[in-house]
């Protein structure tokens, strides 16, 4: 099994109702995929609750290989998504690493 962690910081200028509308609309349009792309094994969302934190966003996901990640990535249900909050984000960063 593999974990994918993703974790997102926003852009600084983005009015705080915007903000919140943003990641609900990530949130719901990343927990809708397991419907659409059979690979993913569980997904979730977090938001930050910790101020002192930079990043906004957290996905977690398991997938049984690394092939099924760089699937998911490129399926073009997935990356709807992706795209969507692309223009809000300032920063990205991943981990893929396996589990037992």
């Amino acid at each position: 099994m593999l974990k994918h962690i993703v974790i997102f910081r926003l852009k600084d200028d983005i009015e705080p109702a915007k903000k919140t509308e943003v990641m609900n609309a990530f949130k719901s349009g990343i927990l809708a995929l397991p419907a659409v792309i059979p690979c993913i094994r569980q997904i979730a969302v977090g938001f930050n609750v910790n101020a002192d934190e930079a990043s906004d966003i957290c996905l977690e996901s398991t997938f049984d290989s690394l092939d099924d990640v760089k699937a998911y990535a490129v399926n073009p249900h997935h990356v709807a998504v992706a795209a969507a909050l692309k223009p809000y984000v300032a920063a990205r960063s991943c981990a893929d690493f396996e589990v037992e």
